[in-house]
């Protein structure tokens, strides 16, 4: 089945990687002369892709975990006919290039997720598999298989010694996805040395333990073998399938196996060696026209076969289906119904409703939910406490794919990262949830939704000291600033129930920036004019939520989530004592910033130097907001164990605490560097 030109296309891999790496003098040429026959195997004999028609909805997708073996990735997107040119290669982790360092989803053709941080692309392997069982549960009709389709990832030893790939093969073992085949590049090195310094697990107990099917090929030069192994892999539909392939490291390199040839370029010398093991006899980046008619023929031609055929049952699918079909296009063009706005409470003050936000969130999530098939999102065991699941749906489960409420189990990092697949698989609007502090456990993955320009949605509940009795190992303190720090993402925190109506709308019509919702589990009132302010003052990230009574205020309050509540209560007793105060409510720092420089200037004048935050957290970064002559009331410690009212009053965030700060700032007639109370 394989003949002297596959062996000689693996050569090529491995020499343009090695090509690549040297004319950069930067990369990783170790995995790329240890995986290239694996990769090859699979490239070549078992994925399902079209090069010309990169984003077909029902290709496989394959995920290289082992981001840092890039310089392969982008050898074969060449070989394959991307939109990966040899110049491109030679321009390898270059300012500007469509090679980085490491695969980055939306910017190189044919790259399916933006990896390097290990563990992660495994992760968002595992949400493209579940993406696949759902879609393909929800569409697929007898005689149309519209998706249909594997999930295949690259990982090395690194990968599995994260703690992210325990919570991941965990949830995909439970869950029976068949469809996913994980290629293990076994060579017992990472960067330091020998493997077995720190890791020597039985992966195929650990993986069979998770519900997996374990396969295991000991040469990982044997291109029969890997293709037995993967034919073999794809027959069980009922498992998903990790393949160990036992390979050397820097396979023909003086320094193979060893760690010597992991991370930097192999040198002038090492190449010769390795070009006279190879018999390769061509120049850099020189390869043999044989290779690449090998490639269109294996991986151009049947990629165009595969997907003529695909589109001409779609074609038959909409005649017969045109209701879902037409829902199935919807879904991948990322489109919302807005009709769900409908299905939501009207919410005014008169109505002296109270209400946390998380429980609004409830509502505004069902509602949405029922007006959007593709919407679907869970928990990290908490729908109970986050109340993120959806009324009208069930459980996604082996024996009920289409179910919607996603039970990812107490895995917080694992839910992100596969929520980032799920979102990179296309054809859902996603979301997941945790309580706010432990958003700590899955931060990198937000990350990586941020720059993959993802437009994932997290709820984060119980977002302040108010949480009371548990105690600071569940109150917020640094994470809103935290999460304020990651560029592209919008991070709200809604003030009131019509506040958190605005901030889905803003999360639902995002397209490439993921949102963070900062719910509360306290009740919140229904502030005066929200239900007319609130929708189009959240999309621009703060609003006068109540006017001075003068056209230039003496002083600004400026508060977002519960505070809102509390800078409205001491503008009234501050206006008792003839202090005239406008109140600003600000949900979203990220939004007001892309605000004009009127609006700004409109919510803040430059004029009004008198100005105070309030917010149950760390004051860093307020000083934006409150300038060097203000205030900033927050908390700059961990918070504490009792009753969340008694906590609320300790940390002074009560009406007569405000007044007083405030009426001491004016009377000083405060000009220095800018305060900030803590206590």
């Amino acid at each position: 089945m394989f003949d002297k030109t596959d062996k000689l296309s693996v050569n090529a891999i491995r020499m343009l990687s090695i090509d690549t790496v040297e004319n950069a003098n930067s990369g990783h040429p170790g995995l790329p002369l240890g995986a290239a026959p694996m990769a090859y195997t699979l490239w070549t004999r078992h994925l399902k892709i079209d090069p010309k028609n990169s984003k077909w909805l029902d290709r496989d997708r394959f995920v290289l975990s082992a981001g840092h073996g890039s310089a392969m990735l982008y050898s074969l997107l060449h070989l394959s006919g991307y939109q990966v040119s040899l110049d491109s290669l030679q321009h390898f982790r270059k300012e500007g290039s469509v090679t980085p360092g490491h695969p980055e989803y939306g910017l190189t053709d044919g790259v399916e997720a933006t990896t390097g941080p290990l563990g992660q692309g495994l992760g968002m392997a595992v949400g493209m598999a579940m993406a696949e069982k759902h879609l393909a549960a929800m569409y697929n009709k007898p005689k149309f298989k519209i998706i249909d389709h594997y999930t295949y990832s690259l990982v090395s030893d690194g990968d599995l010694m994260e703690g992210i790939s325990h919570e991941v093969a965990s949830l995909a073992g439970h869950l029976n996805l068949g469809k996913l085949i994980v290629l293990y590049d076994s060579n017992n090195i990472s960067l330091d040395g020998p493997t077995d310094m720190a890791f020597d697990e039985d992966i195929q107990k650990r993986f069979k333990g998770y519900g997996w099917q374990y396969l295991k090929v000991a040469d990982g030069n044997k291109l029969e073998s890997i293709d037995q192994a993967l034919s073999e892999a794809k027959e069980n539909t009922q498992q998903p399938t990790i393949i160990e392939i036992k390979t050397i490291i820097g396979y023909g390199a003086p320094k193979q196996g060893t760690n010597k040839v992991h991370g930097n370029p192999l040198g002038k010398e090492s190449v010769a060696v390795a070009r006279k093991f190879y018999h390769w006899s061509y120049a850099p980046f020189e390869i043999p026209a044989e290779v690449y008619s090998r490639f269109r023929e294996l991986v151009v031609k049947n990629g165009e076969v595969h997907y003529q055929k695909w589109q001409a049952v779609f074609d038959k699918y909409q005649k017969e289906y045109p209701e879902l079909a037409h829902q199935f296009r919807t879904s991948f063009a990322n489109e919302v119904n807005e009709e769900w706005s409908q299905k939501v409470p009207v919410y005014t003050a008169e109505q002296q409703l109270t209400e946390a936000s998380r429980a609004t969130g409830h509502k505004v999530i069902s509602a949405i939910s029922k007006c959007n098939p593709h919407f679907w999102g869970g928990s990290a065991d908490l729908f109970s406490s986050n109340k993120t699941d959806a009324e009208d749906s069930q459980a996604f489960e082996p024996e009920n794919p289409r179910g919607r409420n996603i039970w990812f189990g107490v895995r917080e990092f694992g839910q992100a990262a596969v929520l980032n697949g799920i979102a990179l698989h296309g054809g859902s609007k996603v979301y997941g949830s945790t309580f706010f502090v432990f958003s700590d456990y899955l931060r990198g993955a937000l990350r990586l939704s941020a720059l993959q320009g993802l437009p994932v949605t997290y709820v984060f509940t119980h977002d302040s000291i108010a949480v009371g009795e548990d105690g600071p190992t569940h109150e917020p303190i640094e994470h809103l600033m935290n999460m304020r720090a990651i560029p592209n993402v919008n991070v709200i925190r809604p003030a009131d129930a019509n506040e958190v109506i605005g901030a889905w709308k803003v999360a639902l019509a995002s397209k490439k920036t993921p949102t963070v919702l900062v719910l509360s589990r306290q009740n919140l009132p229904v502030l005066p004019g929200t239900d007319r302010l609130a929708a189009e003052g959240v999309k621009r990230g703060a609003y006068v939520i109540s006017h001075s009574q003068k056209a230039i205020p003496a002083g600004i309050l400026i508060a977002t989530g519960s505070e809102v509540q509390l800078a409205l209560a001491a503008q009234s007793k501050l206006l008792e004592n003839e202090i005239d105060v406008s109140v600003v409510s600000m949900p979203s720092f990220e939004l007001f910033e892309h605000q004009s420089q009127s609006y700004q200037e409109s919510v803040l004048p430059n004029a009004v130097d008198a100005r105070m935050s309030l917010e149950m957290g760390a004051t860093l970064g307020w000083e934006r907001y409150v300038g060097r002559k203000g205030l900033a009331l927050g908390i700059d410690r961990f918070g504490a164990s009792g009753d969340g009212t008694e906590i609320i009053n300790h940390y002074g965030f009560t009406v007569d605490n405000v007044v007083q700060l405030f009426e001491k700032h004016l009377k000083r007639n405060y000009v220095s560097q800018g305060g900030s109370i803590n206590d």
